[in-house]
């Protein structure tokens, strides 16, 4: 099944909403909109085909993984509760969603354009003019680009990145989190946000991307994913075969997803 185009808007704005709506409110109500948010999330799945609810679901999954990592065990970042907010791996599963749903809306070229040239434009930005120097987000700037060239799943990576980019800049503007000024343990200048972390987010996508097929083998699919080793997705993920706006069904030929 298509997702909806309108998906690329509604989700948005409705992370929007809930950002702006977190720095204002106690702990309490935040669990109240962590719950909402699962809702939406919940909801937003429902019309759609079962390779793409997987991942999703795996996108949540792999990125709350790296908020524990980063926010609460590293302190990269941290919320303005210095807690993991309820309402986070949720939106996670949303952001991806309305990244797909921004390909589906653009012509997937430009947003592949879009992505590199942003992404390139801000790494640079963050090691001269920026008014903080931001050599650890420079430093993932290139993974991106690496994905953006090869991979069969460019234009979803390059919707997510403008999608993620544009939460960052938002969620930091307004003091949803804040970044720590170098990376504890190493020293390493880091940006507010930094410009790599919306690169970062390639790694959550092509986890999920990996392991979305076997998620739905495992829950009843009748389609059995051909590869049986993380090393041999991973190979098939960044050959440059399929077109712009595919999302890869863990390296298989065909279209199973999304276009």
């Amino acid at each position: 099944m298509i997702l909806p185009r309108w998906y690329a808007l509604v989700l948005p704005t409705y992370l929007a909403g809930l950002l702006a709506l977190d720095t204002q409110v106690s702990l309490r109500v935040q669990l109240v909109l962590g719950a909402l948010t699962f809702l939406v999330l919940a909801a937003a799945l429902l019309p759609l085909a079962p390779l793409v609810r997987a991942q999703t679901i795996g996108v949540v999954f792999f990125a709350t993984v790296g908020e524990v990592t980063g926010s609460l065990v590293w302190g990269v970042y941290h919320y303005r509760l210095h807690n993991l907010p309820l309402f986070i791996p949720p939106a996670h599963g949303l952001v991806f969603l309305s990244g797909v749903a921004l390909v589906r809306s653009v012509r997937p070229r430009a947003v592949v354009w879009a992505a590199a040239i942003g992404a390139t434009a801000w790494g640079i930005a963050g090691l001269t003019v920026l008014p903080r120097l931001d050599v650890a987000g420079a430093l993932g700037v290139p993974l991106l680009l690496i994905f953006l060239w090869r991979s069969r799943s460019r234009a979803t990576y390059a919707g997510v990145f403008l999608v993620v980019a544009a939460v960052e800049l938002y969620g930091t503007s307004i003091g949803t989190w804040r970044w720590a000024t170098t990376l504890p343990g190493l020293g390493v200048p880091d940006g507010n946000p930094p410009s790599g972390v919306a690169s970062g987010y390639v790694w959550f996508d092509v986890m999920a991307l990996l392991v979305a097929p076997w998620l739905v083998y495992v829950a009843g699919g009748t389609v059995k994913p051909k590869l049986s080793a993380f090393s041999g997705a991973l190979r098939s993920s960044i050959r440059r075969r399929e077109p712009i706006g595919t999302i890869s069904a863990s390296g298989a030929s065909s279209r199973a997803s999304v276009t």
